[in-house]
């Protein structure tokens, strides 16, 4: 069992090609004895963005809060606090950060998918 709260986790600033100002927090994994699955909230600032990319696993997310964008299969959706999404295996996806604030937003993968 676990009970936390996420300022006391540490942020994983993300580097790399085609991504900007993006912060991974891991909540629960196999760590915790969930498993199989790991539970993630990314924090995009203002401006940022996850690369546009494609993997062998789905991930289920729900936005915390903030407005931005999530580009899945070619389509441009609109998403905000509250709003959530199933993103297939195999479907090219990426997160924008269309706001002043920061976008932050759970995100559920297989085990496999934490990378």
């Amino acid at each position: 069992m676990v009970v936390g709260h996420i300022k006391e986790l540490e942020g994983i600033k993300l580097e790399g090609e085609n991504l900007a100002g993006v912060i991974k927090k891991v909540l629960i994994s196999p760590q915790n004895g969930w498993e199989g699955w790991v539970m993630r909230v990314f924090e995009i600032e203002p401006g940022g963005y996850t690369p546009k990319h494609i993997h062998n696993w789905p991930h289920i997310n729900w936005i915390i809060e903030g407005k931005g964008t999530l580009l899945l299969d070619d389509k441009l959706n609109k998403i905000e606090g509250g709003s959530f999404a199933y993103v297939p295996n195999n479907v090219p996806h990426q997160f924008k950060n269309e706001g002043d604030n920061k976008l932050s937003f759970i995100c559920i993968v297989p085990l496999e998918g934490e990378v």
